[in-house]
C-alpha cells in the first residue's frame, strides 16, 4: 500500500520507533468523508481551521455558528457557512486553490474529526472545501465542556495585533487546559489539532517570547510533529470560554527530544518549544461559553 505520510511524519515516527503502528493506522485515512463523519459535522457549532498567509505564516482560528453551518455536500465536499472574524488573518488567508485545514471538535463527548483539503469556492460567507484527508482522533486529553451560547451570533468588540504578548495574556495562556495548533506541509496541506492538559501545562519563559508544551502519546501517526519537523511555522489558538475571546499566536515550533527536558513534564515523550512571532486578540470573538465539566483521566499528574 502506498503510504499518506510524507517525509517529516516518518522521520518522527521512525524516531519515536512506530512505523509498524503507524503503518496499520494508516488504514484509517481517507479522502471521502463517511455518512457518520457527514452527521457529526451537520451536529457541530465550531471548527477550529488552520490556513497559511501570504508570508507562509501559519495560522490557527476559530469559526462558529449554528448546527448546520458546517456540512458534507457529498462524499467528499464540505461547505461552511461562516465569516471570519475582523483581525482574523483567516480572512486574508482564503483563497480558491488555497490549503485549509478542519478540527471539528464535540469538547461534551470528546470526539474530534480532522480534515485537510483545499478551496474550490470562496464568496463571502461561504466556503466550499474538496477534502484530501479525513479521519478522526482518539478523544484522550480532552477535557469535557458543555458548551451554550449566549446570543446566537458573535459580537467581536475589538481586536489588536502585536509583537509580543500581554500580562494578561501571559496568565491566560498559563491557567489554559486547551489549546489548538495548526500546522503546514506542501504534500500534507494545512492541519489544526487539539492539545490539552492540566492548566500549567504550557509554560513561558520571562520574556514571555517562547512558551513550551508537551507531547503526550496519541495516535502513533504525528501529523502535527511531522509538519513541524519539515516546517517549523505554526498556529495557536487559545480560547477563553468564560467570555468568548480568543488568542491567536503565529510562530515557529521546534520538536525536543532531549530527554532532561522531557522530564521536566510528567507524563511527557517529547516537549515543544516555540518561538511567538505575532499575537491577535479578539475580544468578544465567539457567542459560545463552556463550562468545565471533568478533566481528561487520561491526563498526567
Amino acid at each position: 500500500m502506498t503510504t499518506q505520510y510524507h517525509e517529516g511524519e516518518l522521520a518522527v515516527q521512525a524516531r519515536a520507533g512506530v512505523q509498524s503502528e503507524a503503518s496499520r493506522i494508516n488504514r484509517s485515512i481517507r479522502s471521502t468523508i463517511p455518512p457518520v463523519a457527514q452527521e457529526f459535522l451537520r451536529n457541530q457549532e465550531m471548527v477550529i481551521v488552520s490556513s497559511v498567509d501570504g508570508e507562509g505564516r501559519v495560522w490557527a482560528s476559530l469559526l462558529t455558528g449554528n448546527p448546520g453551518f458546517l456540512k458534507a455536500l457529498d462524499e467528499q465536499t464540505i461547505e461552511i457557512n461562516a465569516v471570519p472574524l475582523p483581525g482574523d488573518p483567516l480572512a486574508e488567508n482564503i483563497h480558491a486553490g488555497g490549503a485549509l485545514g478542519l478540527l471539528a471538535i464535540d469538547l461534551a463527548t470528546r470526539r474530534r474529526m480532522r480534515t485537510n483539503g483545499s478551496i474550490v469556492e470562496y464568496t463571502q460567507g461561504r466556503i466550499v472545501l474538496r477534502t484530501q484527508q479525513v479521519y478522526a482522533n482518539c478523544h484522550k486529553y480532552i477535557q469535557v465542556r458543555t458548551l451554550y451560547a449566549e446570543d446566537g451570533q458573535a459580537r467581536p468588540v475589538g481586536f489588536k495585533r502585536t509583537q509580543q504578548i500581554t500580562e494578561v495574556q501571559r496568565q491566560w495562556i498559563e491557567r489554559a487546559d486547551t489549546f489548538f495548533i495548526a500546522s503546514y506541509h506542501p504534500i500534507g496541506g494545512t492541519d489544526a489539532s487539539h492539545r490539552g492538559g492540566l492548566p500549567g501545562f504550557v509554560q513561558l519563559d520571562r520574556s514571555g517570547s517562547r512558551l513550551t508544551f508537551p507531547d503526550y502519546a496519541g495516535n502513533r501517526m504525528f501529523q502535527t510533529l511531522g509538519n513541524l519537523t519539515s516546517n517549523p511555522h505554526a498556529g495557536l489558538l487559545f480560547l477563553d470560554f468564560d467570555n468568548g475571546c480568543t488568542l491567536q499566536l503565529s510562530g515557529r515550533a521546534k520538536v525536543i527530544w532531549d530527554k532532561e527536558r522531557v522530564a521536566e513534564f510528567a507524563g511527557a515523550e517529547r516537549v515543544v518549544e516555540y518561538r511567538i512571532d505575532e499575537v491577535v486578540e479578539i475580544a468578544g470573538a465567539s457567542p459560545l461559553r463552556g463550562e468545565l465539566v471533568e478533566y481528561s483521566p487520561f491526563l498526567p499528574d
